[in-house]
């Protein structure tokens, strides 16, 4: 087991600095820099001054050198400081990473509590008139983007009906009550699970399609043991092993899903804070995020590893 974690975690280390040497030089290939939006705000800004503010900034110098002092300072614990707003990067994600989280964390749970059970009653009625109708909506959730999705949602909820706030996290500043933030939480969360739902059901219906042709499940049954035991204690535990290791997939894509989904709803989180950090070129703040995700998306993937022996009990590590 030891082995297998220092193993683990030396993939992961690798991985995480490939990817922000990647994000890094993909952020400065970018067209534009930070100085483009300072000198749209201030027109009046002098060359000497442009000059000034770009040895400050490091941008003078060569990629590989501004990536080298940025990953001293990140080994320090340092991000660094906005261009935009100047505050330091970490301060400006905690601010909005609890939105993220909240989002991300809810669309997952309401994903899986309704893929499950409708993929295994499917699973044990096919070729029925629910396996069919199921099917086909699993094909459109999965097929559907989650920005399209969310503007369907607005129009038919929130432009004809009235049902339910177009954007944001609660009414007003002043009444940050929990019903007011479920209540706006409602439309981005099923637009970002909707994708989730498909396929989870068409993965849930397979396993447990394959589960419950088993010769244990046959066995079980001949001992006598009502169905729903059988279904449940010895069908669907099987069935979800697979579904542990495509959730911990998916994580990467529920998370930039958010980014979509959090411009839309106008959901403030860290999606919302990357798509602004973006179009004001912000390098320090895109990669602290970069930062933040892929140090999540990583230790997901590491912990789902280790929930496979909790769901399944013949996994070993050595």
């Amino acid at each position: 087991m030891g082995k297998y974690v220092l193993k683990r975690l030396g993939i992961a280390l690798v991985t995480f600095f490939g990817i922000t040497l990647l994000a890094y030089i993909l952020t400065s290939m970018m067209p534009g820099s930070p100085i483009d939006f300072i000198v749209s705000s201030n027109p009046n800004i002098t060359a000497d001054q442009i000059a000034v503010l770009e040895e400050k900034m490091g941008l003078n110098q060569p990629v590989v050198v501004q990536y080298i002092k940025w990953l001293g300072e990140l080994l320090q614990g340092n991000l660094g400081y906005s261009y935009r707003t100047g505050n330091p990067v970490l301060t400006e994600i905690m601010v909005k990473l609890g939105g993220t989280l909240l989002l991300v964390g809810a669309s997952m749970v309401v994903s899986l509590i309704i893929a499950i059970p409708l993929g295994t009653l499917a699973a044990l009625k096919p070729n029925s008139v629910f396996d069919y109708i199921s099917s086909g909506l699993a094909f459109i959730g999965n097929s559907t983007p989650g920005f399209f999705a969310g503007m369907i949602f607005i129009y038919f909820f929130c432009v004809r009906t009235n049902l339910f706030p177009m954007g944001g996290m609660y009414t007003s500043p002043s009444d940050k009550s929990v019903g007011d933030l479920l209540y706006h939480m409602v439309l981005p969360c099923f637009a970002l699970a909707l994708q989730q739902i498909g396929g989870y059901m068409r993965h849930v219906r397979s396993n447990m399609l394959e589960t419950m042709g088993e010769d244990y499940i046959r066995t079980s049954k001949a001992k006598g043991l009502g169905r729903t035991r059988v279904v449940i204690a010895h069908g669907l535990r099987n069935a979800m092993v697979p579904i542990v290791t495509i959730v911990g997939m998916n994580i990467p894509l529920l998370i930039g899903g958010s980014v979509v989904t959090e411009t839309v709803f106008s959901w403030p989180g860290i999606g919302m804070l990357m798509t602004t950090s973006i179009n004001a070129r912000d390098y320090p703040v895109i990669m602290g995020v970069t930062v933040i995700v892929a140090t999540a998306v990583l230790i997901g993937n590491i912990l789902i590893d280790f929930i496979y022996c909790i769901v399944d009990p013949r996994v070993k590590y050595s």
